[in-house]
């Protein structure tokens, strides 16, 4: 396949790969070619194989040590979560090359980190702010780098890492293959990518803030002060088996988790406050289906990639509408389908005519003092409690707890197991 070397196309095969996507049949070619990479792409549309594969296959036409305090490849990438993950998927693509992949990132202890260092790295997949630390004092070393790539750039703008992309970018030998990937290609970004690559092949696969056609969108207009109760009422519908809720902060996905642990469903949170330990165990829950909702803020929104999400509820609208795509991204992955309900209050009505505007795409709005019958198309069952356990790659529809909506008042906190 895209003639990568056999090892590569073994690994792919036990994963249970059978074909490129199509981010990764134009890409594979032009960076096994040699030529730095722009990439415009969604997270789900099969990027991290798209730069992971063939940066490999070069690793194993070209064996040679990797360098003591150093790396031959760096991956960039804004959020632990996505480092974790990109990190995984070069241990899976490249099982039996005999490679040797880390992670480097803030919320752990250093010590590990170092060791790997100093013992040198084929693949090292860090966040900015950790590996400047490195740099620092000197445990790191990128003069023997040979390829750079940077995951989800426009985010890590969002999170003010320009100075250190650049200092770090300044630590990198200029004979090197670059590969850059980004959602959204503003002008600050286009800026960058023509200052870090050489007459790149242009990728682009999903336009900038579009959304997959798979999902089902629907905004549900409400009173904020309803909020909760409302979207506590919506897991009475067992379709909503593996749910990410979104919040705008991170004290808003506390209070949220609790109210929800409160009704009896089995809850996790994710944000910057909680530790990398605690992230983990939340993410290895929710994956696990031990719980059925994990609130998350938008810093973590492009770092969840868990197989089977099959709602995604915007507790709160995002104030960036791109954030709304990335958002709602979590669902309908690898050709699955998925369901994004959104809530909004009166206040948060600019703030969905600029999602609408941006994506171009006019949202489903449901008022929930509108009849039953005007809500769905599917009558509602008689609420109450529902016992569910989330299984793997579960695809569901949101119409029934929609339906609902309408008798939210009179409905009693539901259980999930």
């Amino acid at each position: 396949m895209l003639g990568l070397a056999a090892p590569l196309l073994h690994a792919l095969k036990s994963a249970g790969y059978t074909s490129p996507t199509p981010i990764q049949t134009k890409a594979i070619p032009a960076i096994l070619a040699g030529h730095d990479l722009l990439g415009v792409a969604q997270t789900g549309t099969g990027k991290t194989a798209a730069f992971a594969l063939p940066i490999l296959h070069h690793l194993a036409q070209r064996p040679r040590p990797a360098p003591r305090g150093g790396c031959r490849v760096l991956v960039l990438s804004p959020t632990r979560e996505l480092a974790s993950q990109i990190a995984a998927s070069f241990r899976t693509y490249g099982h039996g090359l005999g490679l040797k992949v880390a992670t480097i990132f803030g919320g752990v202890a250093p010590g590990p980190q170092l060791k790997a260092l100093a013992a040198g790295l084929d693949v090292l997949v860090a966040t900015p702010g950790r590996l400047i630390d490195h740099i620092g004092s000197r445990a790191a070393r990128l003069d023997t780098t040979e390829f750079l790539v940077l995951d989800e750039v426009d985010q890590m703008l969002d999170l003010g890492f320009i100075k250190p992309l650049r200092r770090i970018v300044g630590q990198l030998p200029k004979q090197r293959q670059n590969m850059f990937f980004s959602a959204t290609m503003p002008k600050e970004i286009s800026t960058l990518a023509g200052e870090l690559l050489n007459d790149p092949v242009t990728v682009t696969v999903t336009p900038a803030a579009t959304t997959v056609a798979r999902i089902r969108q629907q905004v549900l207009l409400v009173h904020a002060a309803d909020k909760r109760d409302l979207l506590a009422g919506l897991f009475a519908d067992g379709a909503l088996a593996r749910t990410i809720i979104f919040t705008r902060t991170k004290h808003g996905a506390d209070k949220v988790a609790r109210h929800l642990e409160s009704a009896g469903i089995a809850t996790a949170a994710i944000h910057g406050n909680k530790s990398q330990s605690q992230r983990e165990r939340s993410l290895e829950a929710f994956r696990s289906g031990k719980v059925r909702a994990l609130v998350a803020t938008d810093i973590a929104a492009r770092g969840i990639d868990v197989a089977g999400v099959t709602h995604v509820v915007n507790f709160e609208l995002p104030d960036i509408a791109e954030n709304y795509v990335h958002r709602i991204g979590r669902t309908a992955r690898a050709g699955a389908e998925g369901t994004a309900i959104s809530l909004c209050a009166g206040e948060e009505r600019d703030l969905l005519r600029n999602i609408e505007r941006v994506t171009s795409h006019r949202i489903e709005t449901i008022d929930r003092r509108a009849p039953a019958k005007a809500l769905s198309g599917v009558m509602p069952r008689t609420p109450g409690p529902v016992a569910v356990r989330a299984p793997a790659g579960v695809a569901g529809d949101g119409g029934n707890a929609l339906a609902r909506l309408a008798f939210m008042r009179s409905v009693s906190p539901v259980s999930a197991a």
